[in-house]
């Protein structure tokens, strides 16, 4: 049974097809905390406005990404596409006038994505405040948060604080948690990088959708070393490619008792992988093949966010004089 007075809230951009990371390091355990909380669980197509892209693999994007999250198990969480509840982005208005150009100057991820290009979109540049919008649309207690978004939840918090005082006590301002440390899964090519959407076209990438012969390639040709002493197989901070085999075999529920060979070790993560991906692979076959259910649970899932969020829009824009 859900709770709810305990709201969980999680976005994923479609910038890319989701990967064994994705899976391992946020679908999973977002299936299993679906009984302990009323989770919200959404597409952020908005998001993938900010960079170039195509309309078309936008769109194909977006359903491939609705398809596997049912088939991921996240049947009982409501589900949504974010530009299908106009909420969203109503707030994200409403914020970008409560925010400092200053603030948003500091950005780590606009630094970052706007560096070597001639110009970027301004969305890119003012999408936090489309961030903030998702979060206090929802007014959640708690907001789990990684490393790399708290520099946006806390100016989510600052444009909370900011806007209660001059308008009104309006949003919740949520506390910024860290999560349970969850499975890091990082490219078989090079371990140092976070296996990523963008990057699911690459050899060191497992798609979620991959046949059991690319993922048996791609693992074959995994990054180790040249150790290949009898204690080769180990974790260690100089064995960066080994370690990370080690963690998806250990968070696919596999073990690696015995194994002593890098041969033996690919072996093993690529037959615990395609264990994983089983089950997973049969199941969006069978939302593809009914996308009429698919497209239910989702307008159902943004009828209900329009539903929860419309109140806090209207408060918001009375207290700022709308």
């Amino acid at each position: 049974m859900n709770h709810p007075d305990r709201r969980t809230l999680s976005l994923l951009t479609p910038s890319g097809h989701l990967t064994l990371g994705n899976l391992l390091g946020a679908l999973r355990p977002m299936a299993a905390g679906q009984h302990e909380a009323d989770c919200f669980y959404g597409i952020a197509d908005l998001h993938a406005l900010t960079t170039p892209h195509d309309p078309a693999r936008l769109r194909d994007t977006v359903r491939e990404t609705a398809t596997l999250l049912l088939a991921a198990g996240l049947d009982e969480s409501t589900l949504f596409v974010q530009s299908r509840v106009p909420t969203h982005a109503q707030l994200a208005y409403l914020l970008e006038c409560t925010a400092h150009t200053g603030e948003l100057n500091r950005m780590i991820q606009f630094k970052e994505k706007g560096r070597g290009v001639d110009s970027t979109r301004v969305s890119l540049y003012t999408y936090p405040a489309l961030m903030a919008a998702d979060i206090l649309l929802y007014r959640p207690q708690q907001v789990p948060v990684g490393a790399d978004q708290r520099q946006h939840v806390e100016l989510t918090r600052d444009l909370a604080i900011r806007f209660n005082s001059a308008y009104g006590p309006v949003f919740t301002v949520p506390e910024v948690t860290v999560p349970p440390v969850g499975a890091r899964v990082m490219r078989l090519d090079e371990p140092t990088r976070k296996m990523g959407k963008s990057d699911a076209s690459a050899a060191g990438v497992i798609a979620l959708l991959d046949s059991p012969d690319v993922v048996r390639r791609k693992v074959a040709r995994a990054v180790t070393d040249s150790d290949a002493g009898a204690d080769a197989v180990r974790r260690s901070p100089d064995k960066p490619g080994v370690t990370n085999l080690l963690e998806i075999l250990a968070a696919c529920g596999a073990s690696a008792d015995g194994l002593t060979t890098y041969g033996a070790l690919k072996r093993a993560v690529t037959d615990a992988v395609v264990a994983e991906l089983e089950p997973l692979q049969k199941r969006y076959v069978e939302l593809a093949a009914d996308p009429a259910h698919v497209d239910a649970v989702f307008r159902a899932g943004a009828e209900r966010c329009r539903q929860v969020t419309a109140p806090v829009l209207a408060a918001a824009e009375a207290a700022i004089g709308l």
